[in-house]
């Protein structure tokens, strides 16, 4: 008699942080019909090894050194439709859950999560959900601009990806020069970057910038 027993849906894991992606190894390895089929800690390598074995599912961190997850997403999105792809982030999900979703990801998860609630993003995702907690929308949209620092969080909602980007590199201490070599950018479009981002923020001068912009990379946004 044939075996009809579905096989486990395969899983690839996009993390940087080697203690946190060996985490995600043990607990999805411990789900009953997940099978991790591979592990990267950054986009080029993931992308190559994402399209050799195919899994029903890339679970990929936002922050990831060199390109972000956000163009991993894209790139991927571009030559694969079928893989299903959900996002996990540091910050305030519903900052980066439009922003995933946008770049063709499938849902978008926070790493502070319980395990059960990320296993169980990932099952929503694998039937074809879209994943994004509704209790974090639902608090986003309710606020109401009501001080400064709020008002500078919607500024940040309106950044576009590569700013968002900048301003959690200059929160993780980089100059600008190194920003510039990691992102593949010239050093006057970073310069470039940074004053739209003060102006976005409203803040007098750069040292503000980047004391907001430590602040948020350390709070989680």
């Amino acid at each position: 008699m044939a075996n009809t027993s579905k096989p486990p849906s395969k899983v690839f894991i996009v993390e940087d942080h080697p203690v946190f992606r060996e985490g995600l190894v043990q607990i999805l390895g411990a789900e009953p019909g997940l099978s991790v089929c591979g592990e990267a800690g950054d986009a080029e390598t993931a992308l190559r090894d994402i399209l050799a074995l195919k899994p029903d599912l890339v679970l990929v961190d936002i922050t990831l050194p060199g390109k972000s997850g956000l163009d991993l997403i894209k790139e991927l999105r571009a030559v694969d439709r079928a893989t299903r792809i959900l996002a996990v982030s540091m910050h305030d999900e519903a900052l980066y859950a439009d922003r995933v979703l946008r770049a063709g990801g499938d849902g978008c998860v926070m790493k502070q999560e319980d395990p059960e609630e990320i296993v169980s993003a990932i099952h929503d995702v694998l039937a074809g959900r879209i994943y994004v907690s509704e209790n974090d929308m639902a608090a986003s949209k309710a606020q109401a601009p009501r001080s400064a620092g709020h008002a500078q969080a919607c500024s940040i909602e309106r950044m576009g990806d590569q700013e968002l980007e900048i301003l959690r590199l200059l929160g993780n201490g980089k100059t600008k020069a190194e920003i510039a070599r990691q992102l593949d950018l010239s050093l006057r479009s970073v310069t470039s970057a940074c004053a739209e981002i003060q102006k976005k923020l409203d803040v007098k001068n750069l040292n503000e910038m980047i004391r907001y912009a430590v602040c948020w990379v350390e709070t989680g946004g």
